[in-house]
């Protein structure tokens, strides 16, 4: 694709949407009809382009966010088709943070479902525009209007339909276009499914006529003149209502809504029209906002000379090596040239770039501004990273990440691959920031964290066929927090005599507990140089390794504020290594006199149910320790039950919540706080816990 291509006609866009929605069928049928590829993939048969790892054409569902890049009337899109189930919601998380334009799939029978929700929330959070399509028209029970008005009710966006269907379910003949007032029917012929605009009959206009009106009302707020020229009943150009639904859709003041059937090839070719008419370009998007090392804020816009790029991705591509995925706000990346990432201060070096397509590579000279591509050869650089010239260095926001809350421990089947082990878990980590892995150092365990049962799985499963080691893993465990209640006042003497020089470290501080949510924090009070200002990071760095398993049950303890008031030195025998030990037994020594207390993931779950089953599901929350929020009427088919509940009571809810329900209701959870745990329970995980340890002793 050597041909350039301005800001102006750029579109980089996101497909997000609930699981099952329809999101990789209809990305394969954009791939189709921008001449992208000469054959339609189908998740079923587990030929979709975009879901090119094993483990998403087994299960039919996307898991990592794939990049492809088409043309449609000479505009490139950028297109990052999105995962659905939530244990991979970074993925999502990580792609709104780069595109200008995103498009809202929803099924056309399934309406909006729980993670429909999520994915949209975290849109509103990027301040990304929508495009809203209703797909699965030729489904029973699709209910294009009922769609509309749950995408106004529950996610409270301003939907506006754009087209309209002609008959729904099987007897899906086609739309009508309420921008240019035409109707579109769908020729199938040898070569696919093509539309053909005809003229609307009378009973038809009459049928559109309120709609038509409904969308020229909406748009008039940011178009006056459009307002005018309706209400004196002057004929309205169609361009005048695009460049109106443009501007209003990249006000976010309305959601365009149009709708179809991807896997049946009906209204696609409308949709790629809209991404091109009304999705902004990288002009339209606000200026980039950072931070100069000095402190300040600046803003760059997409002109600007000076580069300025986020990595939003890492995967570790066995041929290639580590594959940086990047977003370019301005200036330009160029092979072989050096590029500083300013979040680590490293200068590095661009050995190659890729424009991508699913998992194979096009070879580019150069990324422009607005464009997303690939580099390789930026080993130092993580998912978050920002990236400049060394000249003019900006650091990004960062990419906000959830804490994993699930954990399992993996031991390889034979000694010789441990190392293989490690080095496939760190490469998975780097990939994936919800993804962390620690060795537990009492029972020697190599324990990995994620954000979901389901997340685990498929990070077992890769470590199994793309590093090729055979692991055992574990049951899942909660990934519990310890904390304190009560403020203490601790001092800690650590004397040693050994041949030679002893150690001596003298230490006096308070801990107190802070609010849920507000972390860890040292604050240094000491007067008069009773401590040596050399050995105060010594301090901290034992009190780091103290918190990261708390002297209660060994859990990582959070919330808390450890406040160094005085201690002393000796001239001789005080080390960094003796403070260092000293803080870390003084911690232990008083953070079990301060009240410790066990703290658990709480996850927020929304489940869309038929009505009848409403009643079954709330008796089973509040046996699994659930407390119900609310319960809200979608339709006459389906009520949105909103609860919290302990994670450690979710462990196989999925398949009860299906037997429960016959297979017909849907739920979506993510992580909200954690809180204390009742003192009975918490007994149980901590005696489980020390079993568990002696065991492994």
């Amino acid at each position: 694709m050597s041909q350039q291509h301005t800001l102006e006609k750029i579109r980089n866009i996101g497909i997000m949407a609930h699981i099952d929605a329809g999101k990789t069928t209809c990305t394969e049928r954009v791939l189709f009809y921008t001449g992208r590829s000469h054959k339609m993939g189908e998740t079923h048969d587990g030929k979709a382009t975009m879901d090119f790892m094993v483990q998403e054409q087994e299960r039919g569902i996307t898991i990592s966010s794939a990049a492809t890049t088409c043309i449609w009337r000479d505009h490139m899109i950028n297109i990052i088709d999105t995962p659905g189930h939530v244990d991979f919601t970074v993925e999502v998380e990580r792609s709104l943070r780069i595109l200008d334009g995103a498009i809202g799939l929803f099924c056309a029978v399934g309406g909006v479902e729980p993670q429909s929700e999520t994915v949209w929330n975290q849109a509103e959070k990027y301040h990304v525009p929508r495009i809203a399509f209703v797909n699965k028209m030729d489904r029973v029970g699709a209910d294009f209007f009922g769609v509309v008005d749950q995408i106004r009710g529950i996610l409270g966006a301003n939907a506006v339909p754009l087209a309209i269907p002609v008959d729904q379910g099987p007897d899906f003949k086609g739309i009508i276009d309420l921008v240019k007032m035409s109707y579109v029917v769908y020729i199938e012929s040898p070569k696919g499914t093509y539309p053909e605009d005809r003229e609307l009959t009378p009973e038809l206009a009459e049928y559109a006529a309120p709609w038509r009106k409904n969308l020229i009302e909406s748009v008039a707020e940011v178009d006056e003149q459009l307002l005018d020229k309706y209400c004196a009943d002057e004929p309205i150009e169609v361009q005048e209502i695009i460049d109106a639904v443009r501007k209003a859709t990249q006000a976010q003041s309305i959601c365009p809504v149009l709708c179809g059937s991807a896997f049946r090839n009906k209204g696609i070719q409308r949709l790629l029209d809209a991404v091109v008419d009304y999705l902004p370009s990288p002009n339209d998007a606000p200026p980039t906002i950072g931070i100069t090392p000095d402190g300040k804020e600046q803003e760059r816009n997409s002109d600007d000379p000076r580069l300025t790029a986020l990595a939003f991705k890492v995967v570790a591509d066995k041929n290639i090596g580590k594959l940086i995925y990047v977003r370019v706000y301005s200036g330009s990346i160029e092979s072989g040239s050096y590029i500083y990432n300013s979040t680590k201060g490293k200068q590095q070096r661009v050995s190659r770039l890729f424009r991508m397509h699913a998992n194979r590579q096009e070879i580019v000279e150069r990324l422009n501004a607005g464009e997303i591509g690939a580099v390789v050869g930026l080993n130092d650089t993580a998912t978050g990273d920002s990236l400049c010239s060394e000249e003019d260095p900006i650091i990004l926001e960062a990419i906000d990440f959830p804490e994993p809350v699930i954990s399992v421990a993996v031991s390889p089947r034979s000694r010789a691959d441990r190392d293989k082990l490690m080095a496939a878990l760190i490469k998975l980590a780097e990939e994936d920031p919800t993804f962390t892995v620690r060795v537990d150092p009492e029972t020697n365990d190599t324990v990995i964290s994620g954000m979901g049962e389901l997340h685990l799985d498929i990070i077992v499963d890769r470590i199994k066929r793309e590093f090729k080691v055979e692991v055992d893993s574990g049951a899942p465990e909660v990934s519990y927090r310890e904390t304190c209640t009560k403020v203490v006042e601790h001092e800690e003497r650590f004397r040693k005599q050994t041949g030679g020089h002893g150690q001596y470290a003298h230490i006096i501080f308070k801990l107190e507990p802070q609010k849920p949510g507000e972390g860890y924090e040292f604050v240094e009070e000491v007067k008069g140089g009773n401590i040596p200002k050399e050995y105060i990071p010594a301090i901290e760095k034992g009190l780091e390794e103290a918190l990261s398993a708390g002297p209660k049950a060994g859990f990582p303890v959070v919330d808390l504020k450890v406040t160094l008031l005085d201690g002393s030195y000796h001239d001789v025998d005080s080390s960094e290594m003796a403070f260092r030990t000293c803080a870390s037994m003084g911690f232990k020594a008083a953070f079990l006199n301060a009240v410790p207390q066990l703290l658990e993931p709480v996850m927020r779950l929304s489940i869309t149910t038929p009505p009848e089953f409403a009643g079954a599901i709330t008796g089973n929350l509040s046996s699994r320790r659930g407390r119900v929020l609310g319960l809200d009427t979608v339709s006459e088919k389906a009520q949105v039950v909103r609860a919290l509940c302990p994670l450690a009571n979710l462990f196989g809810y999925t398949s009860e919540l299906r037997n429960m329900t016959q297979g017909r209701a849907a739920f979506n959870m993510q992580f909200e706080f954690y809180e204390p745990v009742p003192q009975n329970i918490a007994e149980e995980v901590i005696a489980k816990r020390k079993k568990m340890h002696e065991e492994g002793k």
